[in-house]
Order: structure tokens, then sequence, then C-alpha cells
């Protein structure tokens, strides 16, 4: 069974995939720093308040990370002229 797409294409794809998880990780990494080092280093919050606001930016952070792979990879459209620009177009964009 032969694929459908190129070499080209599949490569696009895997690119693709991959920013959106570096992008994804490095954005998630900076919404947990951003959320749990002030409370870490500026507020003197008892341990169980700190630990409370560790859980939420981790959670906060993995929210993050869906969202921007999500994003990341439903606005991908394939390589640059393999699909038309405007729906109900038969031809691919010059």
């Amino acid at each position: 069974m032969e694929s459908s797409r190129t070499r080209a294409q599949r490569d696009a794809i895997t690119i693709e995939i991959g920013y959106a998880l570096v992008s994804a990780f490095v954005l998630a990494l900076v919404t947990f720093v951003a959320v749990a080092a002030p409370a870490d280093l500026l507020l003197d919050l008892p341990g169980t308040w700190t630990r409370g606001v560790r859980i939420g930016a981790g959670a906060l952070a993995v929210i993050v990370f869906v969202v921007r792979v999500v994003h990341v990879l439903w606005g991908y459209r394939g390589a640059p002229g393999t699909q038309p620009n405007q729906p109900g177009r038969t031809s691919a964009d010059p």
C-alpha cells in the first residue's frame, strides 16, 4: 500500500509536530516558573500553601502545553503549495 504523501510532506509534518512539542514545553515551563517562583521566593507562605501553588502551577502548565500543541497542529495546513487557500478551489495557489 503506497502513501499519497510525498517525502517532503512527511518531513514537513514531522517538523511541525516537533515545533509544536518544543514550543509547548518551553511555554509550559515559563508558565510554571512564572506562577511558582513568586510563591517560593517572594511570599512567606506556609508549606501547605506553597505545595498548593506548585500543584496549581503544574496544572496550569499542563493546560498551556495541551492548548499550545492543539493550536499549532490545528493551524497546520500542509506543505506550502499543496492545498488551496480558499475552500471550494480545486487547484493549489501559486
